[in-house]
């Protein structure tokens, strides 16, 4: 068994794989959020079970329309976008010049109906989905075995997060949404249309959350309640980083799930509650988050 000062290193390898898939997870969600937040300033608290929904989605598709992994990784994003944009339009739209905290109650209230939905028609315990053919096996590396499969979540997540940075922060396109959302009736005069661009937006940053609920897949176990589980979690990433930062959620998410790694191998009672203790020091010590602008 190699070890070095004492430290198993197959153990810590596992341990720091296992919270780079989290942190690819933690990256995709937060991600949504920060783009729902910081370009449009809704609170998202249905982003979760968006999740959710993009994991059952596949499953679903799998069993009744037969439709394989790779299909669902585009076909099911797009459906669950298809959602977000009728969430916004005919849910968040008519209290859009409200207070934030009605949006985050009425996103809370949207995500708790659907929840309790599919617990009623598929209960609590969770579903099987089965890893696509072209990614099971693994490879053996000095210190760790890695699943082909696992390599590949972080490999998906660092190149859509990435991207879609790259998108916001780099093109016309995302210099449109900024402004659009900063001087909305400055680009209505220049024929732009502002609406259809903060549903397609929102619609966008739920997809986000309906790819990653497709990879999480066959990792986890499909069920009602996977949505919650990370929910908060996310929620204290995307603090963490800075409210409405897409670096900083992209950055923040990796790095908590490394810190959460990291914690489950050195002192296992603390990793369900370091990321909490994290966010309560960054407040502390920068209340705006490591990437946020100080308003």
């Amino acid at each position: 068994m190699a070890t070095f000062l004492g430290i198993n290193l197959f153990a810590l390898s596992g341990q720091l794989l296992v919270g780079l898939i989290n942190g690819s997870f933690y990256a995709l969600l937060s991600l949504g959020l920060a783009i729902i937040f910081g370009l449009l300033k809704i609170i998202n608290f249905a982003q979760g079970a968006m999740y959710m929904l993009g994991a059952f989605a596949a499953f679903l598709t799998l069993q009744y329309l037969g439709m394989n992994y790779w299909f669902a990784l585009i076909f099911v994003p797009l459906a669950v976008g298809a959602v977000g944009i009728l969430m916004e339009r005919f849910l968040i739209r008519p209290i859009a010049n409200e207070d934030h905290l009605y949006s985050l109650l009425l996103t809370f209230g949207f995500a708790l109906v659907l929840q309790g939905l599919f617990t009623h028609w598929f209960g609590s315990s969770g579903l099987p989905y089965a890893i696509p053919d072209e990614l099971k096996g693994g490879t053996r590396l000095p210190f760790m075995y890695l699943p082909n499969y696992r390599a590949w979540i972080i490999v998906a997540s660092l190149i859509v997060c990435v991207g879609t940075w790259w998108m916001i922060e780099k093109t016309k396109l995302g210099a449109y949404l900024r402004a659009g959302t900063e001087n909305p009736a400055l680009m209505q005069a220049f024929g732009i249309n502002v609406p259809l661009m903060v549903t397609l937006t929102f619609g966008f940053g739920v997809a986000l959350a309906g790819f990653a609920g497709v990879m999480a897949a066959p990792v986890y176990s499909v069920s009602p309640e996977m949505g919650s589980n990370i929910l908060i979690v996310v929620f204290a990433i995307v603090v963490i980083g800075g409210m409405g930062s897409i670096g900083g959620a992209i950055l923040t998410g990796l790095a908590m799930g490394v810190v959460e790694g990291l914690t489950k191998y050195f002192y296992p009672e603390a990793s369900t509650t370091v990321i909490f203790f994290v966010m309560v020091i960054v407040l502390l010590l920068k209340p705006a988050g490591l990437f946020g602008k100080e308003a």
